[in-house]
Protein backbone atom coordinates (compact mmCIF):
# COMPACT_ATOMS: atom_id res chain seq x y z
CA UNK A 1 0.00 0.00 0.00
CA UNK A 2 1.35 3.50 -1.18
CA UNK A 3 2.05 5.62 1.65
CA UNK A 4 0.25 8.49 0.04
CA UNK A 5 -3.19 8.20 -1.01
CA UNK A 6 -2.91 10.77 -3.88
CA UNK A 7 0.16 9.54 -5.27
CA UNK A 8 1.47 12.90 -5.36
CA UNK A 9 5.05 13.50 -3.70
CA UNK A 10 4.61 13.83 -0.07
CA UNK A 11 8.36 15.80 0.29
CA UNK A 12 8.56 14.66 3.95
CA UNK A 13 12.44 14.96 4.72
CA UNK A 14 12.54 12.75 7.56
CA UNK A 15 15.15 10.40 6.13
CA UNK A 16 18.06 11.68 7.89
CA UNK A 17 17.01 13.16 11.58
CA UNK A 18 17.50 10.07 13.90
CA UNK A 19 15.77 8.35 16.45
CA UNK A 20 15.52 10.04 20.03
CA UNK A 21 17.84 7.59 21.08
CA UNK A 22 20.67 8.63 19.01
CA UNK A 23 21.20 11.47 20.86
CA UNK A 24 25.14 11.78 19.65
CA UNK A 25 24.01 12.31 15.70
CA UNK A 26 20.90 14.07 16.79
CA UNK A 27 22.18 17.41 15.25
CA UNK A 28 24.13 16.40 12.93
CA UNK A 29 20.96 14.27 11.14
CA UNK A 30 19.23 17.60 11.45
CA UNK A 31 21.64 19.94 9.60
CA UNK A 32 21.47 17.00 6.81
CA UNK A 33 17.59 17.68 6.74
CA UNK A 34 17.89 20.90 6.19
CA UNK A 35 20.65 21.61 3.78
CA UNK A 36 18.66 19.06 1.28
CA UNK A 37 20.73 15.77 1.93
CA UNK A 38 18.12 14.16 3.53
CA UNK A 39 15.87 12.07 0.80
CA UNK A 40 12.23 13.21 0.49
CA UNK A 41 10.12 10.18 1.65
CA UNK A 42 7.54 8.83 -0.21
CA UNK A 43 9.00 9.68 -3.60
CA UNK A 44 7.67 7.87 -6.57
CA UNK A 45 9.39 4.65 -7.32
CA UNK A 46 11.03 4.77 -10.73
CA UNK A 47 9.71 3.23 -13.55
CA UNK A 48 11.37 0.20 -15.35
CA UNK A 49 12.15 2.29 -18.62
CA UNK A 50 13.32 4.84 -16.69
CA UNK A 51 16.09 2.56 -15.17
CA UNK A 52 16.63 0.57 -17.86
CA UNK A 53 17.46 4.14 -20.03
CA UNK A 54 19.74 4.74 -16.49
CA UNK A 55 21.64 1.28 -16.61
CA UNK A 56 22.00 1.75 -19.96
CA UNK A 57 23.41 5.35 -20.12
CA UNK A 58 26.29 4.37 -17.19
CA UNK A 59 26.62 0.92 -18.80
CA UNK A 60 28.12 2.74 -21.61
CA UNK A 61 30.08 5.00 -19.81
CA UNK A 62 31.92 2.01 -17.87
CA UNK A 63 32.17 0.31 -20.82
CA UNK A 64 34.26 3.06 -22.71
CA UNK A 65 36.28 3.91 -19.13
CA UNK A 66 37.00 -0.20 -19.47
CA UNK A 67 38.26 0.18 -23.07
CA UNK A 68 40.51 3.30 -22.62
CA UNK A 69 41.94 1.61 -19.23
CA UNK A 70 42.52 -1.43 -20.92
CA UNK A 71 43.91 -0.14 -24.65
CA UNK A 72 46.72 1.81 -21.81
CA UNK A 73 47.35 -1.21 -19.36
CA UNK A 74 47.86 -3.19 -22.83
CA UNK A 75 51.02 -1.07 -23.58
CA UNK A 76 52.09 -0.88 -20.26
CA UNK A 77 51.82 -4.92 -18.82
CA UNK A 78 53.73 -5.75 -22.68
CA UNK A 79 56.52 -7.06 -20.93
CA UNK A 80 54.89 -9.33 -18.25
CA UNK A 81 54.11 -12.67 -19.00
CA UNK A 82 50.28 -13.93 -19.92
CA UNK A 83 49.41 -15.02 -16.43
CA UNK A 84 50.40 -11.30 -15.12
CA UNK A 85 48.52 -9.78 -18.20
CA UNK A 86 45.07 -12.00 -17.05
CA UNK A 87 45.02 -11.15 -13.63
CA UNK A 88 46.06 -7.38 -14.68
CA UNK A 89 42.70 -7.67 -16.95
CA UNK A 90 40.25 -9.58 -14.32
CA UNK A 91 40.94 -6.65 -11.65
CA UNK A 92 40.88 -3.71 -14.29
CA UNK A 93 37.52 -5.38 -15.00
CA UNK A 94 36.64 -5.68 -11.45
CA UNK A 95 37.19 -2.09 -10.59
CA UNK A 96 36.19 -0.62 -13.68
CA UNK A 97 33.18 -2.43 -14.21
CA UNK A 98 31.78 -3.52 -10.50
CA UNK A 99 34.18 -1.24 -8.08
CA UNK A 100 33.45 2.05 -9.85
CA UNK A 101 29.67 2.26 -9.80
CA UNK A 102 29.59 1.23 -6.10
CA UNK A 103 32.29 3.56 -5.20
CA UNK A 104 29.73 6.15 -7.60
CA UNK A 105 26.55 5.12 -5.59
CA UNK A 106 28.16 5.37 -2.40
CA UNK A 107 29.63 8.90 -3.12
CA UNK A 108 26.90 10.34 -4.69
CA UNK A 109 24.72 8.64 -1.92
CA UNK A 110 22.46 6.85 -4.75
CA UNK A 111 22.83 9.35 -7.83
CA UNK A 112 24.95 7.73 -10.61
CA UNK A 113 25.72 9.69 -13.55
CA UNK A 114 22.74 7.74 -15.67
CA UNK A 115 20.32 8.19 -12.95
CA UNK A 116 21.14 11.54 -12.33
CA UNK A 117 20.77 12.40 -16.14
CA UNK A 118 17.04 10.75 -15.69
CA UNK A 119 15.87 12.16 -11.95
CA UNK A 120 16.39 8.81 -10.32
CA UNK A 121 17.97 8.30 -7.12
CA UNK A 122 18.86 5.16 -5.14
CA UNK A 123 17.43 4.93 -1.43
CA UNK A 124 17.13 3.11 1.56
CA UNK A 125 14.04 1.00 1.80
CA UNK A 126 12.96 3.59 4.59
CA UNK A 127 13.97 7.03 2.72
CA UNK A 128 17.20 7.39 3.88
CA UNK A 129 20.64 7.76 1.32
CA UNK A 130 22.48 4.56 0.94
CA UNK A 131 25.50 3.91 2.66
CA UNK A 132 28.39 1.12 1.28
CA UNK A 133 27.13 -1.69 2.21
CA UNK A 134 24.27 -1.04 0.10
CA UNK A 135 26.24 0.12 -2.65
CA UNK A 136 28.09 -3.02 -1.84
CA UNK A 137 24.98 -5.24 -2.57
CA UNK A 138 23.82 -4.12 -5.29
CA UNK A 139 26.50 -4.08 -7.08
CA UNK A 140 27.49 -7.38 -6.55
CA UNK A 141 23.96 -8.77 -7.67
CA UNK A 142 24.47 -7.12 -10.57
CA UNK A 143 27.05 -8.26 -11.74
CA UNK A 144 25.21 -11.47 -11.84
CA UNK A 145 20.86 -9.92 -12.79
CA UNK A 146 22.30 -7.55 -15.45
CA UNK A 147 26.01 -7.87 -16.66
CA UNK A 148 25.64 -11.96 -16.46
CA UNK A 149 22.24 -12.00 -17.59
CA UNK A 150 22.70 -8.92 -19.93
CA UNK A 151 19.33 -7.20 -17.85
CA UNK A 152 16.96 -10.52 -18.45
CA UNK A 153 17.15 -11.48 -14.77
CA UNK A 154 17.01 -7.78 -13.57
CA UNK A 155 13.64 -6.46 -16.16
CA UNK A 156 11.79 -9.59 -15.05
CA UNK A 157 12.28 -8.93 -11.24
CA UNK A 158 11.97 -5.60 -11.51
CA UNK A 159 8.34 -6.27 -13.61
CA UNK A 160 7.47 -8.83 -10.71
CA UNK A 161 8.01 -6.08 -7.84
CA UNK A 162 4.84 -4.07 -6.82
CA UNK A 163 7.75 -0.94 -6.18
CA UNK A 164 9.74 -2.25 -9.42
CA UNK A 165 12.85 -3.58 -7.45
CA UNK A 166 15.31 -6.05 -8.97
CA UNK A 167 17.39 -8.25 -7.11
CA UNK A 168 20.05 -6.02 -5.89
CA UNK A 169 17.39 -4.07 -4.23
CA UNK A 170 15.79 -6.48 -2.43
CA UNK A 171 18.83 -7.78 -0.85
CA UNK A 172 20.20 -4.84 -0.51
CA UNK A 173 17.08 -3.05 1.50
CA UNK A 174 17.11 -0.24 -1.49
CA UNK A 175 14.41 1.26 -3.62
CA UNK A 176 14.74 3.58 -6.51
CA UNK A 177 12.96 6.67 -6.68
CA UNK A 178 12.32 9.84 -8.98
CA UNK A 179 13.57 13.01 -7.80
CA UNK A 180 11.65 15.12 -10.50
CA UNK A 181 8.53 14.83 -9.30
CA UNK A 182 6.35 18.33 -8.91
CA UNK A 183 5.75 19.02 -5.51
CA UNK A 184 2.68 19.17 -4.45
CA UNK A 185 0.86 22.52 -2.59
CA UNK A 186 1.76 22.56 0.83
CA UNK A 187 -1.16 22.10 2.87
CA UNK A 188 -3.09 24.25 5.30
CA UNK A 189 -1.09 23.22 9.23
CA UNK A 190 -4.18 22.51 11.20
CA UNK A 191 -4.50 23.80 14.77
CA UNK A 192 -4.25 21.95 18.15
CA UNK A 193 -7.28 20.50 19.43
CA UNK A 194 -9.29 23.05 21.96
CA UNK A 195 -8.45 21.18 24.48
CA UNK A 196 -4.80 21.49 24.22
CA UNK A 197 -4.56 24.98 24.51
CA UNK A 198 -1.51 26.31 26.85
CA UNK A 199 -1.44 23.15 27.80
CA UNK A 200 2.66 23.38 26.54
CA UNK A 201 3.17 26.76 28.10
CA UNK A 202 5.68 25.36 30.40
CA UNK A 203 7.94 23.22 27.67
CA UNK A 204 11.32 24.04 27.22
CA UNK A 205 11.79 24.17 23.53
CA UNK A 206 15.35 25.79 23.68
CA UNK A 207 16.60 22.41 22.82
CA UNK A 208 14.46 21.48 19.82
CA UNK A 209 16.79 22.21 16.15
CA UNK A 210 15.31 24.15 13.50
CA UNK A 211 15.17 20.58 11.42
CA UNK A 212 13.12 18.68 13.73
CA UNK A 213 10.48 22.17 13.65
CA UNK A 214 10.62 21.88 9.77
CA UNK A 215 9.46 17.87 10.05
CA UNK A 216 6.85 18.68 11.73
CA UNK A 217 5.44 21.44 10.19
CA UNK A 218 5.84 19.44 6.79
CA UNK A 219 4.43 16.26 8.62
CA UNK A 220 1.23 18.35 10.04
CA UNK A 221 0.50 19.84 6.28
CA UNK A 222 0.52 16.77 4.65
CA UNK A 223 -1.07 14.20 7.46
CA UNK A 224 -3.96 14.15 5.87
CA UNK A 225 -2.55 12.93 2.44
CA UNK A 226 -1.17 9.45 3.94
CA UNK A 227 -1.87 6.36 4.83
CA UNK A 228 -3.82 6.41 8.33
CA UNK A 229 -1.15 3.31 9.19
CA UNK A 230 2.15 5.18 7.60
CA UNK A 231 1.25 8.64 9.29
CA UNK A 232 0.46 7.01 12.98
CA UNK A 233 3.98 6.03 12.87
CA UNK A 234 6.02 9.21 11.31
CA UNK A 235 3.74 10.96 14.30
CA UNK A 236 4.50 8.55 16.72
CA UNK A 237 8.38 9.32 15.48
CA UNK A 238 8.09 12.36 15.58
CA UNK A 239 6.42 12.79 18.70
CA UNK A 240 8.92 10.78 20.90
CA UNK A 241 11.97 12.72 19.14
CA UNK A 242 10.24 16.30 20.32
CA UNK A 243 9.74 14.70 23.59
CA UNK A 244 13.10 13.68 23.83
CA UNK A 245 14.44 17.29 23.26
CA UNK A 246 11.96 18.89 25.52
CA UNK A 247 12.88 16.58 28.56
CA UNK A 248 9.23 16.45 28.87
CA UNK A 249 6.99 12.97 27.90
CA UNK A 250 4.15 13.45 25.65
CA UNK A 251 1.21 13.20 27.84
CA UNK A 252 -0.76 9.95 28.45
CA UNK A 253 -3.84 10.11 26.61
CA UNK A 254 -2.98 12.47 23.56
CA UNK A 255 -2.37 11.79 20.09
CA UNK A 256 0.59 11.87 18.88
CA UNK A 257 -0.34 14.25 16.21
CA UNK A 258 -2.36 16.82 18.30
CA UNK A 259 0.88 16.48 20.45
CA UNK A 260 2.60 18.29 17.69
CA UNK A 261 0.34 20.34 16.60
CA UNK A 262 0.06 21.47 19.85
CA UNK A 263 3.71 21.79 20.60
CA UNK A 264 4.28 23.32 17.49
CA UNK A 265 1.87 26.30 18.43
CA UNK A 266 2.95 26.65 21.35
CA UNK A 267 6.59 27.62 19.43
CA UNK A 268 5.04 30.02 16.91
CA UNK A 269 3.35 31.63 19.58
CA UNK A 270 6.34 32.08 21.77
CA UNK A 271 7.92 33.59 18.49
CA UNK A 272 5.23 36.04 18.07
CA UNK A 273 5.69 37.27 21.44
CA UNK A 274 9.35 37.65 21.22
CA UNK A 275 8.62 39.98 18.08
CA UNK A 276 5.88 41.76 18.83
CA UNK A 277 6.18 41.73 22.66
CA UNK A 278 3.20 40.70 24.67
CA UNK A 279 0.81 41.56 22.21
CA UNK A 280 -1.79 38.52 21.02
CA UNK A 281 -0.24 35.48 21.08
CA UNK A 282 -2.60 33.90 18.08
CA UNK A 283 -4.62 34.66 15.45
CA UNK A 284 -6.57 33.25 13.31
CA UNK A 285 -6.19 30.08 11.51
CA UNK A 286 -4.61 30.89 7.57
CA UNK A 287 -4.35 28.62 4.92
CA UNK A 288 -1.37 28.26 3.28
CA UNK A 289 -1.13 27.26 -0.69
CA UNK A 290 -4.93 28.02 -0.69
CA UNK A 291 -6.70 25.04 1.44
CA UNK A 292 -9.52 25.30 3.61
CA UNK A 293 -9.32 26.14 7.69
CA UNK A 294 -9.30 22.81 8.94
CA UNK A 295 -10.95 22.77 12.89
CA UNK A 296 -8.52 21.46 15.29
CA UNK A 297 -11.34 18.25 16.75
CA UNK A 298 -11.60 17.00 13.42
CA UNK A 299 -8.08 17.22 11.22
CA UNK A 300 -7.16 14.95 14.34
CA UNK A 301 -10.18 12.75 13.91
CA UNK A 302 -12.06 14.28 17.14
CA UNK A 303 -15.65 14.47 16.40
CA UNK A 304 -16.46 15.13 20.05
CA UNK A 305 -17.43 18.89 21.23
CA UNK A 306 -14.62 21.21 21.43
CA UNK A 307 -14.79 21.68 25.23
CA UNK A 308 -14.01 18.10 26.14
CA UNK A 309 -10.64 16.83 26.43
CA UNK A 310 -11.41 12.57 24.19
CA UNK A 311 -10.54 11.13 27.77
CA UNK A 312 -14.43 12.69 28.79
CA UNK A 313 -12.77 15.30 31.08
CA UNK A 314 -13.13 19.09 30.58
CA UNK A 315 -10.52 21.02 28.49
CA UNK A 316 -7.68 22.99 30.46
CA UNK A 317 -8.29 26.27 31.11
CA UNK A 318 -6.31 28.69 28.70
CA UNK A 319 -5.57 32.07 30.30
CA UNK A 320 -6.73 35.43 27.95
CA UNK A 321 -4.01 36.25 25.69
CA UNK A 322 -4.32 32.11 24.10
CA UNK A 323 -7.34 31.15 22.05
CA UNK A 324 -8.60 28.03 22.01
CA UNK A 325 -8.16 27.65 17.86
CA UNK A 326 -5.84 29.28 15.40
CA UNK A 327 -2.99 28.76 13.93
CA UNK A 328 -0.05 31.48 14.34
CA UNK A 329 1.80 31.86 10.77
CA UNK A 330 5.97 32.04 11.69
CA UNK A 331 7.15 35.60 12.38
Amino acid sequence: MSACRTGARCALSLADWPLSGQAGEGRAGVSELVTGEAVALELRPARLPSRALAVLLDLAVAVLAYLLVSIVLLFTTASLDEAARAAVSVATFVLVLVGAPIAVETLSHGRSLGKLAFGLRVVRDDGGPIRFRHALVRGVVGVVEILVTFGVVACVASLVSARGRRLGDVFAGTLVVRERVPVARVGFVPPPPPWLAGRFAGLDLSAVPDGLWLAVRQYLARMQQLDPQVGRAMAERLAADLAARTGTPVPPGVPAAAYLAGVLQERQAREVRRVYGNGPAAGTASTAGGGSPVTGSSAFGHTGGSGHHPGGGAAPSVSGERPATGFVPPA
